[in-house]
């Protein structure tokens, strides 16, 4: 990995826009350099510059998968429907390609509340990487899949969906996802469990160590209400804790923030939970189309809550419910965004 792409992995984004800038004047031919640039540039929040640098690689005839996701993260953060439409019909019928842009549709069907439509498109991604013989493509689809079904409360789904992915192909990716499903949907011997073996496994692998493994043991002691705990379980990772420590599959960015805010949550400590719900929230080309930043709207509403702010509280709980205004109403936590803020009125 270059040293860019290990800024990036850090969090470190201005030093990696450096890296990448002379990466592309050095090779301009290189499909890879842009969408590295456009990356950095999404993950400082500046997303026309991103744009830009993408057009330019599109002017160029270059077409790779990165290529196409990323112009497709930036119709999403910019809201052009009609850009995400082209983008995800025109990976149609392109192997490696297709699988991604169906698994982005999901992420962002689930961000406005669709699940519904966010599992039909995990069953097609699923499908099309099973066609094309990715196993390890296959498996992270469906414990992505796993973990929405946690985060939205459907805690058996969860747990039901990330046994299947394990049992497609059992790679380092699909058991950290599936051990931090897991630990999400209240099963913590067995998320502790593939914790310690992918521990025993890997205990080199720095990301492993310093991001996933310490966020699967907070979101255990999340789930037993020990928030100190969950505070010492993720101070390791407070450096890179808005790093791309990407999966094999898409985002799931930041989970170690969002599993601190809820444990501030947990704690009353409103003012603290808010800092960290914010943070998500500021990091937009970071999180892009992901759910978790759908659910720090409803995480900032709590902390404003407990703060005993019921004007500020009402707010961000009606920008949640009108961002969620078509979602599908038997979502779990749906039903308890809307008896907290009934509570408010």
């Amino acid at each position: 990995m270059n040293l860019g792409g290990i800024h990036i992995l850090l969090g470190q984004y201005d030093d990696a826009l450096t890296e990448f800038r002379e990466a592309l004047r050095l090779q301009p031919n290189k499909v890879l350099n842009y969408t590295n640039l456009a990356g950095a540039y999404l993950s400082l929040n500046r997303t026309e510059e991103a744009k830009k640098v993408l057009e330019q690689a599109q002017a160029l005839k270059f077409n790779s998968s990165e290529l196409v996701g990323f112009l497709y993260d930036v119709d999403f953060l910019t809201g052009d429907v009609t850009g995400l439409e082209w983008q995800a019909k025109s990976a149609m019928g392109q192997p490696g390609t297709e699988d991604e842009l169906l698994a982005a549709q999901a992420d962002t069907q689930a961000y406005y509340g669709f699940l519904r439509n966010a599992r039909e498109f995990t069953r097609r991604a699923i499908e099309s990487a099973r066609r094309n013989g990715e196993d390890e493509a296959e498996a992270g689809y469906a414990a992505v899949g796993a973990l929405r079904e946690a985060e939205f409360g459907n805690a058996e789904l969860a747990q039901q969906e990330a046994k299947a992915a394990l049992a497609i192909a059992p790679g380092r990716e699909v058991r950290t996802l599936a051990a931090l499903t897991l630990a999400r949907a209240h099963k913590a011997r067995e998320a502790l469990d593939l914790a310690d073996e992918l521990n025993s496994q890997y205990p080199s692998d720095t990301l492993l160590q310093s991001y996933w493994l310490p966020t699967v043991r907070a979101a255990v002691e999340l789930d037993r209400h020990n928030s100190a705990t969950v505070f010492d379980d993720l101070q390791p990772v407070e450096p890179y804790e808005l790093g791309l420590a990407s999966t094999l599959t898409t985002n799931v960015y930041p989970y170690p923030i969002f599993v601190r805010g809820q444990a501030c949550v947990s704690a009353r400590e409103g003012s603290r939970a808010e800092v960290e719900f914010q943070k998500i929230l500021d990091h937009r080309g970071v999180v892009v189309n992901s759910p978790l930043g759908a659910l720090a709207r409803l995480g900032l509403a709590r902390a404003y809550a407990i703060q005993g702010n019921a004007v500020k509280a009402s707010a961000t709980y009606e920008d949640f419910l009108t961002l969620w205004k078509g979602a599908d109403p038997d979502i779990p936590i749906l039903k308890q965004a809307k008896a907290e803020y009934a509570k408010l009125q």
